[in-house]
């Protein structure tokens, strides 16, 4: 396989409390992980600075505006409980969603199999016209759009295994059949959404774990619900909302994965990927909140994709 791995530079410039989980040790931690000789075949490129106007197609138009008006001259200001905005917030979501669009730039121009995109913040929480759980833009969603709107991309599947329901991404596609979104997460947890019930028109397939469940039962739970779906759905594309916060070590979720869980889950996909959408993944940064949970889930997650 060849991937390509898009790092964001400029990621210390999004700011968030002291102790915040979402905070730019991340992405140092990601770097760090990926620095190893294991990786010198990856496919490098920094993030270039993306068309934030892309937002409009996924949020309300008064959305991006609204944001623009919610930076402060100086420090931080809390938009919910848990999500903020500083300054130059906006310009690093535009660097990570430059990131998104670059490494779906490279796969569907057949210049790479599939990329990692190592951004911040997150996206899958940020709905139509509200932000949520760290999230200001839902870089996922508009990379699914841009794909569908620049590239031809008819069908276009979103699986996310972080330990959150993505609910932004399903708020925004629950009524679009042209866009499989499929989740794994632990419930009870943040944000409450996610419900097995929770269909769409066809194209919602949650997959709820409780807590203090491990590998065996996240097996099951794709092996009956996720994958055979989106194997029916058979893809143009697979967008990867790659959360890495089910891991046993992480302090926001109770999951108890291990590395060797996200290399299956990964494998899985590539499997589906080879057999619908020739190789075609974007895999994209979400969660992920201890440092070594973070670094071992990613380099499991980005050496499964280099190498099969």
């Amino acid at each position: 396989m060849t991937t390509l791995l898009v790092s964001q530079t400029n990621y210390e410039e999004h700011l968030t409390p002291k102790g915040h989980p979402e905070c730019a040790a991340r992405l140092v931690a990601v770097a760090e992980a990926l620095s190893a000789p294991e990786f010198d075949a990856l496919v490098r490129q920094d993030a270039p600075y993306g068309d934030l106007f892309l937002a409009e197609l996924v949020h309300d138009a008064n959305y991006l505006p609204a944001l623009r008006d919610a930076r402060p001259a100086e420090g931080i200001r809390s938009l919910t409980s848990d999500t903020v905005i500083s300054g130059n917030s906006l310009d690093v979501v535009a660097t990570g969603l430059g990131g998104a669009l670059a490494g779906l730039r490279g796969v569907l121009l057949g210049e790479v199999d599939n990329a990692f995109c190592a951004i911040r913040p997150p996206g899958h929480h940020a709905e139509i016209a509200d932000t949520s759980g760290f999230c200001l833009v839902n870089t996922a969603a508009i990379a699914a759009r841009e794909a569908q709107r620049k590239y031809g991309a008819e069908r276009i599947a979103i699986v996310d295994f972080d330990v959150h329901h993505g609910n932004g991404t399903q708020d925004i596609f629950k009524d679009d059949p042209s866009v499989f979104y499929a989740s794994s997460h632990q419930m009870p947890l943040f944000p409450g959404t996610g419900r097995p019930d929770e269909h769409g028109v066809g194209n919602i397939f949650n997959a709820a774990l409780k807590p203090k469940t491990a590998g065996a039962e996240m097996r099951a739970a794709y092996n009956e619900i996720i994958l055979p779906a989106l194997d029916n759905f058979a893809p143009d594309l697979i967008i990867l909302s790659a959360g890495f916060d089910a891991h046993i070590l992480d302090p926001l979720a109770q999951l108890e994965w291990v590395e060797d869980d996200f290399r299956w889950v990964t494998g899985k996909l590539m499997d589906i990927a080879e057999r619908r959408c020739g190789n075609r993944i974007v895999s994209l940064l979400e969660g992920g909140y201890d440092l070594k949970g973070l670094s071992g889930g990613v380099s499991t997650h980005v050496a499964t994709l280099l190498n099969g």
